[in-house]
């Protein structure tokens, strides 16, 4: 494949809080090492996006928004390790507003990538719906899989014992993942989300569904229908009343249940194990968040390459899949979709834009 790479593109840039805009003229970014340069497709928006456009954001700031994407690979930089080559259709995780480098993200015409956590897009599945993959799949692995989170069986070595595990936020796109994974993994799911999503959220495999609405009520109908026998809750929200509800429904037995959050809080019990990650860290290098300086984990990069294996083959085989909602606008269309984002006028949905519609 020979494509002439231009040496600007159009892209999606925030230039400090709240100020984001569409560009065409954003370099195309360098290809260092690990890495490979792709055609960008299609995208799909994360509540990480606007938070770092909102939250994060410095005075001064250039840098190019977004962590989802699927498209074409261009070229390669040395030292990767995965099979790729020139054409093939690819999606994976980018890390996107990285405070240190200003052309980390995917919301654009071209995209510089880590090779070795990216995978491979079969023919028969469109970029819209690879789009929706890496986030969710990414913050399963780290949170309910790795050494780091909840330690699960994984899905090529099921659990044989039904092990039950809550599933809180089971209708967000990490949740709807969630379910998928856990199933897989031989566990028994119980999961929670609003009544109007009950049945599409039994449809992904859920055993149990109770609505969180009920607040701590919900938690205590989990216990009782556990026989207080809930040993593991995974958080998918890790916030407002989800913690006192994962509290309330894990086993009241001391020093036994474990609790995963998307975020780093303060769990009201002690007697629980807790983690959180940061699903950057699979990227293996430097990164600022929050003003504070995190270390390279090497060991995350290499989970998620064991992770990321295992989730193409799945996804080939359509074992796991998402759900993409296409909107109109391409890149012009993602602030819209932050603010609804933002208003909670969206659950169960992906977002997902084509870059080609950009005008």
């Amino acid at each position: 494949m020979s494509t002439t790479i231009p040496k600007t593109m159009k892209a999606l840039k925030s230039f400090g809080p709240k100020d984001v805009r569409v560009v065409d003229d954003a370099p195309v970014p360098e290809c260092p090492p690990g890495y490979m340069l792709v055609k960008v497709e299609a995208i799909a928006l994360n509540p990480t996006d606007w938070k770092h456009a909102d939250l994060l954001a410095q005075p001064g700031y250039h840098h190019t928004l977004g962590c989802d994407y699927a498209g074409v690979v261009l070229s390669l930089g040395p030292s990767i390790t995965k099979s790729f080559n020139p054409g093939d259709r690819v999606s994976g995780y980018v890390h996107g507003s990285k405070h240190e480098d200003p052309s980390a993200g995917c919301f654009a015409q071209y995209a510089k990538v880590k090779a070795d956590i990216q995978i491979h897009v079969p023919d028969h599945i469109t970029f819209e719906e690879a789009a929706t993959w890496p986030t969710g799949i990414n913050t399963v692995g780290q949170g309910m899989y790795s050494p780091d989170g909840l330690e699960l069986p994984w899905p090529d070595a099921p659990s044989k014992e039904a092990t039950k595990v809550l599933i809180y936020g089971a209708s967000t796109n990490t949740g709807v993942w969630a379910v998928q994974f856990a199933k897989l993994s031989g566990l028994y799911v119980i999961a929670t989300c609003s009544e109007r999503n009950f049945g599409a959220v039994r449809a992904l495999g859920a055993d149990e569904v109770f609505d969180y609405r009920d607040g701590v009520e919900c938690g205590r109908r989990v216990r009782e229908a556990t026989g207080d026998g809930l040993g593991y809750a995974f958080d998918c929200v890790s916030e407002g009343d989800s913690m006192a509800i994962c509290a309330a429904a894990l086993t009241s037995k001391p020093n036994v249940a474990r609790y995963g959050a998307l975020l780093p809080v303060e769990f009201p019990r002690s007697d629980v194990k807790t983690s959180f990650t940061i699903g950057y860290t699979v990227i293996g290098e430097e990164f600022t968040f929050f003003g504070n300086k995190v270390p390279a984990k090497p060991e995350d990069f290499e989970f998620g390459k064991k992770w990321w294996a295992l989730s193409e083959k799945l996804l080939a085989e359509g074992k796991i899949k998402g759900e993409p909602t296409i909107r109109e606008g391409g890149l012009n269309g993602v602030v819209k979709g932050f603010e609804d984002m933002k208003a909670g006028r969206v659950s169960r949905q992906k977002l997902v834009y084509r870059i080609g519609d950009t005008s």
